[in-house]
């Protein structure tokens, strides 16, 4: 197959992972101020939309992670081809729509990471993974971050709650943290585009250096940017109304005060991640945090139980991945037959799952509406991982009549 179409096919294949994470992902950090009330549901997702195109141009050293990192460099350039890159896009997107369909626990990042390691080693072999890089800058972060932000929103509400210890027992004295939370979820959106916008920048970029088109060690070319960062934006705004029902019933349980909490732990995680190259998912982030304020919080518990199964989710993700983008691969290495199945097949499969999906419409008119606790995503369940324990009220014994 020409290199140039490859190439073009790979771009455009990226371009649409960085769409799918948008609506898969992002909305994420708008679902609770929509389920308080202090934004209208379109303007909270357009304002998600334009702070995750603002945060794509912040930083570029998670591009550089992928580009540069995770599949080594050889004498004549990286041992990945154009042909096993659009192979683990494959793998990613498949991966990535259908728990996107039954809202299964899942990491967009984790599924791009994933494909791509299947697809370089049925391709190239084993030995093209770096995975030191793969551990210091994927596994440990997806390991260490989500505790971090947990410790971090745990204090955050501890601290929350001392300081308006004066609206104990009030029924919503505590309500002005509410809006809050349009602050807070806006630096969540914003630091998912700075970590999750850059994850396909550097696939781009992998490409066009494996292609020859640009030299090795370099970053991201400012079209490069600019195209991810509008793709992502447009995915958080046109496809995050099914995400924000999911997450609202098990998030809304969680009392804005807590809210606040998770939610600036989990953007200065990730904010701070993105500067040092660790590619972590904002989900596995926010779930963390979540937990960690419902503990803060005195009078609540954790149901492990649920919390454990959150945790097998994101540990089946990067392999099951990993098994769809190498049975790409092994197609995509019959030459241009193959590329064009891995094409039929991945299309349909997208097609099927847009068209189910439009059997169950979600907009802004139902988004925010309660939804069933089967099929929700991490965030969600995480919210409903937290369980506040309600004291029963003591029974007052009536005065005995006298004889």
């Amino acid at each position: 197959m020409d290199l140039t179409l490859i190439v073009v096919l790979v771009i455009l294949l990226a371009l649409f992972f960085d769409f799918t994470n948008g609506f898969h992902d992002t909305a994420n950090a708008m679902a609770t101020p929509i389920a308080t009330g202090a934004m209208r549901p379109k303007v909270a997702v357009a304002l998600a939309a334009v702070l995750n195109l603002i945060g794509a141009f912040l930083s570029t050293e998670v591009a550089k992670t992928i580009s540069g990192g995770i599949i080594k460099e050889g004498d004549g350039g990286v041992q990945i081809t154009p042909v096993l890159i659009f192979a683990g896009l494959v793998g990613a997107i498949v991966w990535n729509m259908v728990t996107w369909l039954f809202g299964l626990p899942s990491s967009s990042s984790h599924a791009l990471f994933g494909g791509l390691i299947g697809a370089a080693i049925v391709g190239a072999g084993i030995q093209s993974i770096d995975f030191v890089v793969v551990l210091d800058k994927v596994v440990l972060p997806a390991l260490i971050a989500p505790f971090t932000a947990g410790v971090v929103a745990w204090s955050a509400t501890k601290l929350a709650y001392w300081i308006t210890r004066r609206y104990d027992g009030r029924p919503d004295g505590r309500g002005g943290f509410r809006y809050g939370q349009i602050f807070s979820s806006s630096l969540v959106a914003l630091s998912h585009g700075t970590n999750d916008a850059q994850k396909t920048m550097g696939v781009i970029t992998l490409t066009l250096i494996s292609a020859g088109l640009q030299p090795l060690g370099s970053g991201p070319e400012i079209w490069v940017v600019i195209a991810c960062a509008l793709a992502i934006a447009l995915g958080t705004y046109s496809g995050g109304w099914r995400i924000i029902r999911t997450l609202g019933r098990g998030l809304t349980e969680v009392k804005p005060a807590q809210g606040f909490a998770a939610e600036t732990s989990t953007a200065a995680t990730i904010l701070a991640s993105s500067h040092l190259g660790f590619a972590l998912s904002t989900t596995q982030v926010a779930s963390g945090s979540v937990i960690g304020s419902g503990l803060g919080r005195r009078g609540s518990s954790v149901r492990w139980g649920t919390a454990g199964r959150i945790a097998i989710g994101w540990l089946l993700t990067l392999p099951s991945a990993a098994i769809v983008g190498a049975a790409a691969g092994l197609l995509a290495n019959l030459g241009p037959v193959g590329v064009i199945i891995d094409t039929i097949v991945g299309t349909a499969v997208v097609v099927y799952i847009f068209w189910r999906a439009r059997r169950n419409r979600v907009s802004s008119e139902n988004a925010v509406k309660p939804v069933p606790l089967q099929g929700k995503s991490e965030v969600a369940q995480s919210g409903k991982a937290v369980k506040i324990e309600k004291v029963k009220p003591l029974k007052r014994e009536r005065p005995r009549r006298s004889a």
